[in-house]
């Protein structure tokens, strides 16, 4: 077998991917803490601000881990004839990986958390069926990070269309078309419904973000790609990373914006947006483009894939924890102690991410692993059970 073939992208577990995307949780940790403690301003809170692109590397991964079944498909790589991911199985693993976790923290934080502030009906409809970014004044306290799953799922619930699309294109345009849409959505900022009324921001939307998804997806068209100059350069990891800090610096710069929570304008907002694609690509590259019997002793050691396993449940749960730490240190928002709130931040959100797996995300998947055992003939859907339990948010 030549190493074309052996592309790290074939395993349909890729063990420094979880430890990437544990690192993603701790980086939007990090940004709301530094903004709910007073580091918005300066230098400093311009760089912690800045480490919202971890929403970057959220997507770039799904849209590598999601994508690579369709790219393999493209070029006759699934076995006996498997031409892509089923869709039924695929809506299925989402709904099951997505919702039950999210459904429990939504009624919690909303019915308990003070700064949800005794929500609406139109709060709880929108909250529940994560379409908040789409209806006005519906991101509520201890749930504002939603936003961004709502795009994902918005993602998710695109790509079958996409991948249906992509099919009919040769091999060799789906790089060059999945770049161009890119790009393209670096332009939503210019786009006159990009700028709504009171209590909605469609710079938020998911047209807004596809060059972020497209990061993972040029990789996962790579992946099963013949050795090329995508590869030799994610090989060069120093490389990788420069190109990561650089981009991180620039989106952290008044070429992307003000600081705080003040409106950018368009070109700036474009810069952002680009600069979290080359950020999100960089630090993802190395991890699946590299060849396969590289290892990755930080990543993907056992702690880092433990916590990769529990990175949804300490995304859905730490604004939660974060305004659980203030009355513990007899503290208030806003008046500092950013490393103290940070540390106990992380050590009551990954408890409770660790309680979110094991009583409600591990006991869902396995539920719908039976249900389809038991529905489909033996050997039915083995081409796709493993890239399903590859993938997560």
């Amino acid at each position: 077998m030549t190493e074309s073939q052996q592309v790290g992208g074939t395993r349909s577990f890729l063990p420094a991917v979880e430890g990437m995307r544990a690192c993603a949780a701790m980086g939007v940790v990090v940004t709301h803490v530094a903004f709910q403690t007073g580091h918005s301003s300066g230098v400093d809170g311009r760089l912690f601000g800045r480490f919202d692109l971890a929403v970057a590397v959220f997507f770039a991964l799904s849209g590598f881990l999601l994508w690579r079944g369709h790219a393999a498909a493209a070029r006759g790589l699934g076995p006996n004839g498997f031409r892509g991911p089923r869709t039924g199985h695929y809506l299925r693993s989402r709904v099951v990986r997505i919702m039950p976790a999210y459904l429990v923290a939504v009624v919690v934080i909303l019915s308990l958390l003070p700064e949800a502030d005794h929500p609406s009906p139109t709060v709880w409809l929108a909250n529940l069926t994560l379409t908040q970014i789409y209806v006005p004044l519906t991101l509520t306290g201890g749930l504002t990070q939603m936003w961004s799953l709502s795009v994902e799922v918005t993602f998710y619930l695109a790509l079958p269309i996409l991948a249906l699309l992509a099919r009919r294109l040769p091999v060799r345009a789906r790089v060059p078309a999945i770049a161009a849409l890119g790009v393209l959505s670096w332009a939503w900022g210019w786009e006159p419904f990009a700028h709504a009324g009171p209590g909605i921001n469609p710079l938020n939307w998911p047209p807004a973000f596809f060059s972020w998804f497209a990061a993972g997806m040029l990789l996962a068209e790579w992946v099963h790609s013949r050795v090329g100059l995508p590869h030799r350069l994610a090989r060069r990891r120093v490389l990788m990373a420069v190109i990561a800090v650089a981009a991180f610096l620039v989106a952290a710069s008044p070429l992307a914006g003000p600081e705080g929570l003040i409106p950018a304008t368009a070109t700036q907002f474009a810069v952002k947006t680009a600069m979290g694609a080359v950020v999100a690509f960089a630090l993802v590259a190395p991890l699946v483009l590299d060849r396969v019997d590289t290892g990755h002793r930080l990543l993907g050691s056992t702690v880092m894939v433990t916590l990769g396993r529990w990175s949804y449940g300490l995304f859905i749960w730490h604004l939660a924890a974060l305004a659980m730490v203030f009355p513990v240190l007899g503290t208030f928002a806003f008046t500092g102690r950013m490393p103290t709130v940070l540390a106990m931040t992380l050590v009551f959100g990954w408890a409770i991410a660790a309680v979110s797996y094991a009583l409600v995300e591990s006991p869902a998947r396995e539920a719908l692993r039976r249900w389809e055992k038991r529905e489909k003939p033996a050997g039915a859907g083995q081409a796709v059970d493993a890239e399903a339990d590859a993938i997560a948010p």
